[in-house]
């Protein structure tokens, strides 16, 4: 990858180019961020005093424009899967705005914006960084739209790695039947399943890197959990599944209304 400056923001936010993709980089007390333009992307994220980056990215992104980076959060909007074109929709492939930020001693707030070709504001993501990670996602563009914040968290081992506090029941995207399945999951295969929101936080525990990562879904109606396996995957190398595993934060059954939220928290136990 060639990465290259081009401006400083303010002494904690730089903006460089990684290959054909504009990033914005936070170094800061709370930690270190790597936010793409393009998707309003989060690449990464290490608090101050983790040993590891919260978030997996994908060793062989080619970081191309127009092209959805695999890792981090890819924001799908303002529809999910295949429900229209581009899969996953339009906002992951398109530049949005830095259009504000909030910086103290304790914590760091980004503000990225998408807008139409008319100037219409479409969405807003809001990052906060602090001893947790928040990001509030809002749709401004369409009634009843769709949006999954695609978390890929990173593992030292998915065979050394429980999820807990799931529901009993999820859609398999894979066999396209509803199943019952246990709420503490281990990952030992291609996974895609869409769990239904009741229990509003979900817990990786990842013994390879000694750690917990708690993830809590707010105002969301579907958990997506997801692990191709040893199924190719673009973008990501023969071996990539076995460092990560997606639980996203979504509104698919139950669409947002226009001016309506989305939030997911991220906090180290």
């Amino acid at each position: 990858m060639e990465r290259t400056f081009i401006k400083q923001i303010t002494p904690e936010l730089s903006l460089f180019s990684y290959n054909e993709i504009p990033v914005v980089t936070l170094q800061h007390a709370v930690g270190t961020a790597e936010i793409a333009l393009q998707g309003a992307h989060l690449l990464s994220w290490q608090p101050t005093g983790a040993q590891q980056d919260i978030f997996w990215l994908s060793e062989i992104e080619p970081f191309k424009a127009g092209t959805a980076i695999r890792g981090g959060i890819p924001i799908c909007y303002p529809w999910f899967n295949n429900a229209g074109t581009p899969a996953h929709g339009y906002a992951r492939i398109n530049l949005w705005q830095l259009s504000n930020y909030a910086i103290s001693d304790e914590k760091v707030r980004l503000e990225f914006s998408l807008f139409s070709e008319q100037g219409v504001i479409i969405a807003k993501i809001t990052m906060s960084f602090d001893t947790e990670f928040e990001a509030l996602f809002t749709n401004y563009a369409e009634e009843n739209a769709q949006v999954a914040l695609h978390s890929y968290f990173n593992l030292g081992d998915i065979t050394q790695t429980t999820l807990h506090n799931l529901p009993t029941t999820c859609f398999n995207a894979l066999t396209r039947q509803q199943e019952t399945v246990p709420s503490t999951r281990m990952i030992n295969e291609n996974v895609d399943c869409v769990y239904p929101a009741e229990q509003t936080i979900t817990q990786i525990q990842d013994k390879a890197f000694q750690r917990q990562i708690e993830v809590e879904h707010i105002n969301a109606s579907d958990i997506v959990v997801w692990n191709p396996w040893h199924k190719p995957t673009g973008n990501m190398s023969e071996l990539g599944y076995k460092t990560m595993v997606c639980v996203e934060t979504s509104r698919i059954n139950r669409r947002l209304a226009l001016g309506e939220s989305l939030s997911l928290k991220v906090r180290l136990k």
